[in-house]
């Protein structure tokens, strides 16, 4: 599998994760972690953050996603 695809998969599984914490769609979620900066995060730092869990996933992008003005 290349490493875009990798990363492809690795993005769809956090907003998933994302919209299940949240109770969101996933529509909902990808648009929020959009607008506030989280898909731009998972991207700069897929290197590091596909290799933690889920939770401090969530934890990392919830924090960055407040301090764009989220109010998740």
């Amino acid at each position: 599998m290349s490493e875009q695809k990798k990363m492809i998969n690795f993005t769809v599984a956090c907003v998933n994760e994302f919209a299940r914490k949240h109770n969101l769609s996933e529509k909902e979620a990808f648009q929020y972690l959009f607008q506030f900066k989280g898909i731009q995060f998972i991207k700069e730092n897929y290197e590091s953050e596909h290799t933690l869990s889920f939770d401090t996933i969530l934890e990392d992008l919830g924090i960055l996603c407040r301090r764009n003005g989220g109010m998740l």
